[in-house]
């Protein structure tokens, strides 16, 4: 039984993971995102994907694999961590997230690209970035155009969170920003954490600090977009079939919030709570590797410019929205 299931799967999982460590390494080594290095490696070996040795084993690190990775991303939240923030800035940032998805909704309808693309991308660059993408992806309908746009989507995000770490300490400079208003501002607009933290800390460990905890408000925010966006797709397919049927809950949005309550309890000890972190990030990797390895490069590039404009305008209507927050707040 055990042997059966290692032919399998097997190979391909030992590809998928062989890559992610490459990807991990190099992220170490050159500061870059290891979820793009992933990407790109997987992409770069997406010739394996038509052995049927490997389809199996990556089929499952870009399925399974990556449900339990979201749900384990509960276990780096607690509700003491979100409550710090106080009131003003909680609504502020919920009414941005809102902003930015439904400027995406709208972008995308006046360039004439699906609406899922505008769900998807501002989503992800009003939420967490490439988590984003693959939690909300997972709930859209499967099909080619969504494994493209997905993969467009966390090379676009982790691209311009790079971008956003090198560039936004400095612009905050230029504007006068003291540390406090310099930490939100970096966690409320920069799309992926190890970007937020890397941006953060360069300023100081103040600055670093508030800008993780503004974080982790926002990744807290992808379940009940994820669960509104599964709700919706539910009820336009019963529309569809004439028949009343119960939303469809994913399944890692419930493993999600069992650790977020259990962290935020105190049930999880922390070395525990440091190995599911830890288990999160491989399982993410690998998911993103083996997503990379099923996708051509060559698909991906078809996606055109306007998805381009459209992640681009995204990420300026987040950015506008918190620079005027920010100064209308210490006015």
């Amino acid at each position: 039984m055990l042997l059966s299931l290692w032919q399998k799967y097997g190979p391909g999982m030992l590809l998928t993971g062989a890559l992610a460590a490459v990807a991990s390494v190099l992220s170490v080594r050159y500061g870059a995102p290891a979820m793009l290095m992933g990407l790109l490696l997987g992409m770069a070996f997406h010739f394996a994907s038509d052995m049927a040795r490997v389809t199996a084993g990556t089929e499952l690190m870009a399925g399974p694999a990556l449900r339990m990775g979201l749900a384990l991303l509960g276990a780096r939240l607690a509700f003491s961590d979100l409550a710090h923030l106080g009131w003003e800035p909680i609504v502020f940032l919920v009414f941005a997230v809102g902003i930015t998805i439904s400027s995406g909704v709208l972008c995308a309808q006046l360039m004439g690209v699906d609406r899922k693309l505008g769900v998807l991308t501002g989503g992800s660059v009003a939420i967490c970035g490439a988590s984003a993408a693959m939690a909300i992806s997972s709930v859209l309908p499967e099909s080619e155009d969504r494994r493209r746009a997905t993969l467009f989507t966390v090379i676009g995000v982790a691209s311009l969170s790079t971008v956003a770490m090198i560039f936004y300490p400095l612009l905050g400079d230029i504007l006068g920003m003291e540390d406090e208003a310099m930490g939100f501002f970096i966690g409320a607009t920069i799309h992926d954490v190890a970007q937020v933290v890397g941006a953060g800390y360069s300023v100081s460990r103040e600055a670093g600090d508030l800008a993780v905890m503004v974080k982790l408000f926002r990744v807290a925010m992808l379940i009940p977009l994820v669960a509104a966006i599964a709700f919706l797709l539910t009820r336009a397919a019963s529309r569809q079939d004439s028949e009343s049927r119960l939303p469809r809950v994913p399944l890692f949005l419930l493993g999600f919030l069992a650790f977020f309550g259990a962290n935020t309890v105190g049930v999880i000890r922390p070395p525990a709570l440091e190995l599911l972190s830890a288990t999160a990030s491989v399982l993410l990797l690998s998911a993103i590797t083996a997503l990379g390895i099923r996708t051509s490069p060559k698909e991906v590039l078809s996606i055109g410019f306007k998805p381009i404009i459209l992640l681009c305008t995204e990420t300026a209507v987040l950015t506008a929205l918190v620079l005027s927050f920010l100064f209308w707040f210490s006015a």
